[in-house]
């Protein structure tokens, strides 16, 4: 999403920001003394800021995060607020404004939970603690900087492992309007979200969910692509994540030791499951060094993206089965 709401960058996963000097006026003064939308936005960086929050699930600074908790507050376009900002409010308004960043910074939740929605590269997706928050980079890999490894004609068979709350499985069926897009994850509770979203982008014809462990569950298909962002986070990342990054499902983050326990399971599985001419995508996030260590002579690519040039591998069949081979 554009404007208010840009996209998350990825990562690292969060960081306290720094407390500021003296004390911020609390809630209650906040909504008896602030007037308009500006005024309100001001002291919700401030307060959060005093708070220490940690940012990183949909928004990279501060004024971002402060206006998407107002203007959703307030009922209005989270992507046009300069119309706004200077509008007086009603008491009852600046009341429901300050609690609901009262509850940003007392409990430590991130807004997307909060507000019950998430927006990605212009995709808005129901969003609350079944599934983590829509934020991969893959989505915007889909955008353009996969075409040079796509096969062609364009797929027409497509997995998303993983799927959580099926945003990325969505990205795809938009992005390959003839593709069937099967997506598959452990949690019934993620796959609950998933339905939903693909309701609310009306997608329920053409992407299948599919409920088990990594390739289990799925049906005797081979896919052109299949793109994954599982749990990658190493260990000792998990100890030090923010409160923020706690509310969400540890399993759905949580990659073990190095971050590589799932996705080596991926990459032993994916032949089988790959047409000949098949591609495999997965988002590894800032675990680069970890992924070259664990996989020694395979051969892939990095994806670049606009937060990093090695958050994401893309790798052949083939590339997986001479690698196997020599293992």
């Amino acid at each position: 999403m554009s404007g208010a709401v840009p996209d998350a960058p990825a990562a690292p996963l969060g960081k306290p920001l720094a407390q500021p000097l003296g004390p911020v006026p609390g809630p209650a003064d906040a909504a008896h003394h602030l007037l308009t939308v500006r005024d309100l936005i001001r002291w919700s960086c401030s307060r959060m800021a005093a708070a220490g929050v940690a940012l990183g699930h949909g928004t990279d600074s501060l004024r971002d995060e402060a206006t998407w908790l107002v203007l959703w507050a307030l009922r209005l376009a989270l992507d046009d607020p300069e119309p706004h900002l200077d509008a007086r409010l009603l008491p009852a308004e600046r009341q429901a404004v300050t609690a609901l960043v009262e509850r940003r910074c007392a409990e430590r939740l991130p807004t997307a939970y909060l507000t019950g929605e998430a927006w990605l590269r212009g995709l808005r997706f129901k969003a609350d603690p079944r599934a983590l928050i829509p934020r991969s980079v893959l989505v915007e890999a889909l955008d353009g900087a996969l075409d040079p490894w796509l096969p062609e004609p364009e797929p027409a068979s497509v997995l998303d492992l993983c799927t959580g709350g099926g945003s990325i499985a969505i990205a795809a069926a938009l992005r390959f309007a003839q593709a069937h897009v099967d997506a598959t994850d452990l949690s019934p509770d993620a796959l609950a979200l998933a339905a939903e979203n693909r309701a609310l982008h009306g997608l329920a014809s053409r992407i299948q969910l599919h409920q088990g462990d990594l390739y289990a569950g799925l049906p005797a298909r081979r896919y052109r692509i299949i793109l994954s962002n599982p749990p990658y986070v190493n260990a000792a990342s998990m100890a030090a994540l923010p409160p923020e990054f706690r509310h969400e499902p540890v399993g759905a983050l949580a990659g073990g030791p190095d971050g590589m326990s799932l996705v080596a399971r991926i990459l032993q599985d994916a032949p089988a499951r790959l047409a000949p001419d098949g591609l495999l995508v997965v988002e590894i996030g800032h675990e680069a060094e970890h992924f070259e260590a664990a996989f020694p002579g395979l051969e892939f690519g990095y994806v670049p993206v606009s937060a990093g040039e090695q958050l994401i591998v893309a790798v052949t069949r083939q590339a997986l089965v001479d690698w196997a081979g020599r293992a």
